[in-house]
């Protein structure tokens, strides 16, 4: 007699192990397999201070490994996604472990006898460097590619073509993807990630070495290696001439180099940064990494209007979209297998 009931449970657990459409008991957990990130609807929106608070907890999250990186124990980690919308910007909350917070780009070393050493991976062939980098997470949208939207991130890795870990670009002309791309060093401490797209441009070794690795344009602002016009040491200091850490250089604070303040084994960053104006510096970023956890809050408008962007202006639609983890690696990267979706509640 108790049967039909039984079999009133029992059917939604099986289809649950099995991963079949759940119909009307649908939820979080089904969304998780099917690689969705569900965006929540909130009154007020957060502050971007690289913390899991409350109102994070509300949102659903959604947890991809990421696999075939440099540096991560076995290659890989876990990523962990949640997603708000308030007004007229979305938000999001990333947090993934890394043993290590890696900030040491490349600095420039004093010696004992007074010259600079500039601090490079020996096993680096050229845009490869694993050992003196940074920290660092891409974000690839779908913009305009049916191969993206079929297979995600891999459809546009290209391996080989004169490069250690290949080039990116996607299959035909006229197809774009929309490139978030987080640098600890360069971009975090202006409190942004480098608002980038690819584009279907091949690899040319003199005329596109970056293949289709574009960067959205820019008013003002941006990085740039910090090197004296002979090239021999750091062309400006940080603010008193005091060593790294940190190892950036404002460019409102730089000044000029007096060796004299420095003793053998004391280090200059490599690197002067500025915050994006434009385009490029769209997407605003606050990260956090503490006791192996990077944390990273990050927020756009839901709609910008350029044609290098994805643009949120369907709440119904979906989204697809692919993660990349780099630890302390310039190109060797774990990433998500497969193609994930964000969905607007």
């Amino acid at each position: 007699m108790n049967r039909p009931r039984q079999w009133k449970w029992i059917l939604p657990a099986l289809l649950l192990i099995t991963g079949i459409g759940l119909g009307p008991w649908a939820g979080p957990l089904d969304a998780q397999q099917k690689n969705i990130l569900v965006s929540k609807k909130v009154a007020v929106p957060p502050t971007l201070d690289g913390t899991l608070k409350d109102l994070w907890k509300q949102a659903t999250p959604l947890t991809v490994k990421v696999v075939g990186g440099r540096n991560l124990p076995g290659g890989s980690t876990e990523v962990t996604l949640r997603s708000v919308y308030s007004g007229d910007m979305v938000y999001f909350l990333m947090q993934y472990k890394d043993e290590t917070q890696s900030l040491r780009r490349s600095p420039w070393q004093k010696q004992a006898d007074g010259t600079w050493l500039k601090l490079k991976d020996p096993n680096d062939k050229g845009g490869d460097n694993n050992l003196y980098y940074e920290d660092k997470f891409s974000i690839l949208w779908n913009i305009s590619s049916p191969a993206f939207e079929a297979k995600g991130c891999l459809s546009a890795c290209h391996t080989g073509e004169g490069k250690p870990y290949g080039n990116m670009y996607t299959k035909d002309a006229g197809e774009r993807l929309d490139n978030w791309h987080w640098k600890s060093v360069r971009t975090g401490p202006n409190g942004q990630i480098d608002d980038q797209y690819i584009d279907s441009t091949r690899y040319d070794k003199d005329k596109a070495p970056e293949a289709g690795r574009k960067s959205d344009p820019k008013t003002g602002g941006g990085y740039v290696d910090n090197v004296s016009d002979d090239k021999k040491g750091p062309k400006v200091a940080l603010k008193g001439n005091k060593p790294a850490p940190p190892y950036w250089i404002l460019d409102a604070e730089k000044e000029a180099v007096d060796a004299s303040k420095y003793k053998a084994g004391d280090e200059v960053p490599g690197i002067i940064v500025a915050p994006f104006t434009g385009d490029r510096g769209d997407v605003s970023a606050k990260a956090v990494w503490k006791d192996g956890v990077w944390t990273i809050e990050f927020s756009r408008k839901l709609v910008t209007g350029s044609e290098f962007d994805v643009q949120f202006n369907d709440l119904k639609k979906q989204y697809a979209f692919g993660v990349a983890v780099f630890d302390n690696a310039a190109v060797r990267h774990a990433y998500s297998p497969g193609v994930l979706k964000l969905t607007f509640e």
